[in-house]
């Protein structure tokens, strides 16, 4: 293990891997860094874990410092509390997205924060707790009320601000991908709301309309 690095040399590292073109493609997502992501990664893989540090890093609120404590910490280090402070924190879609994936869904606490997040009033707050739902709806779907979940993606999802938006429909999508008893209401939900129908999508992906992305999903399942 790397030891006795610093925050302030780390801080120099990152500024000195500052792209600016980078910058202005990332500030377009609403990612206030110019960091390259494998570059990123890169300094990572040589720091290896170091919880101290991934800590000290976050706590500097720069986003590019940001998302490299996310990929030195220890997951499984953190409070409930603290991931929840953290969430709040998570300006930047990217620091948000890589909190959930990379350590909320590693954390003992995942399933305690995915229901409180799932009521939080704040909607950034909210779509984590719809992430944490999707990978459940994948990965455990046991005790989950589905046929509830499709209930308030229905009433909701339509008028809702674009990340919470997003987080919805994309669990919308998998229920409908993974349950074939829910599928015709997940695809029939997704007819009537047209969320993210004119989405525009890069050749050789798939939208993130609900109906086209469940039926393409359950051919490729079903051709695999």
């Amino acid at each position: 293990m790397v030891t006795g690095t610093t925050v302030a040399e780390v801080m120099a590292e990152l500024a000195a891997l500052e792209d600016p073109k980078a910058r202005e493609v990332n500030e377009r997502h609403g990612d206030d860094h110019g960091v390259n992501l494998g570059k990123l990664r890169a300094v990572a893989k040589r720091l290896k874990t170091q919880q101290e540090l991934a800590r000290q890093l976050w706590e500097t609120g720069d986003t590019a410092a940001r998302l490299l404590a996310l990929l030195i910490c220890r997951p499984k280090a953190f409070g409930r509390d603290e991931l929840d402070t953290m969430l709040r924190q998570a300006r930047t879609p990217k620091v948000h997205d890589w909190l959930v994936n990379y350590v909320v869904k590693k954390n003992p606490h995942a399933e305690e924060l995915r229901l409180a997040w799932l009521a939080d009033p704040d909607p950034v707050v909210a779509s984590a707790g719809w992430a944490l739902t999707t990978e459940r709806v994948a990965k455990q779907p046991d005790g989950l009320d589905l046929a509830g979940l499709l209930d308030v993606i229905e009433a909701d999802m339509k008028d809702a601000p674009d990340r919470l938006q997003w987080a919805m429909n994309h669990c919308l999508a998998q229920i409908g991908i993974e349950r074939e008893e829910h599928r015709a209401r997940a695809i029939g939900i997704g007819e009537r709301l047209e969320v993210l129908k004119d989405y525009p999508t890069s050749p050789g992906c798939t939208s993130p309309y609900a109906p086209v992305w469940i039926t393409e999903l359950v051919r490729r399942r079903q051709d695999a």
